[in-house]
């Protein structure tokens, strides 16, 4: 491969992954074209792209990218990426492999641009999973306060409510003097 040919080839790699930080590794091999069209047309649908890449070409752009990857570069390479997060990614491409159990096998995830086993990128909170256990951890101090707050002024409350009602069940004592 010539140097222009070979940088041109770097720059169009460059363009297309630049700002991808998360992404999966897996070996595709044996899928005819037929199943290949179909798995890329399902998962075009939903936002997962997928590219066959040179490895030591892809290797530099990653490195360039500021993402150390050394794992997972040997044999052919399909990178995926797209969807809403790693988590949703990975069980896209799960799924896909298990159906095409003896064509796909995955090697490697990357997420926010580090290297992660693959049964890990499983297992991360999808993007709205997260947001919103931040928005409870965030909510859950002010909560609690509140509570603290409120409690001894309800408690309070009930317990003036409970004299009140005590008072108004007592009967007014007879008035001694209309006896004798």
């Amino acid at each position: 491969m010539s140097k222009i040919i070979k940088q041109m080839e770097l720059d169009a790699m460059k363009k297309t992954f630049d700002g991808v930080r998360d992404l999966i590794m897996m070996k595709v091999v044996g899928l005819n074209a037929i199943a290949d069209n179909q798995v890329r047309l399902g998962l075009r649908k939903k936002g997962i792209r997928l590219q066959m890449v040179k490895n030591s070409l892809a290797q530099r752009i990653f490195s360039d990218l500021g993402m150390k990857i050394d794992a997972g570069w040997e044999g052919s390479t399909t990178l995926a990426w797209g969807g809403t997060s790693i988590a949703a990614l990975s069980k896209e491409i799960e799924t896909l492999a298990k159906k095409h159990d003896k064509f796909i096998k995955v090697k490697s995830a990357v997420a926010d641009g580090q290297a992660v086993p693959f049964e890990l990128a499983l297992k991360m909170p999808t993007r709205e999973e997260a947001i919103g256990r931040v928005i409870s951890l965030a909510l859950a101090p002010a909560g609690r306060l509140v509570g603290q707050i409120l409690g001894p002024g309800g408690s309070l409350a009930s317990q003036i409510k409970t004299v009140s009602e005590k008072k108004e069940e007592t009967p007014a004592p007879e008035n001694a003097a209309t006896t004798a």
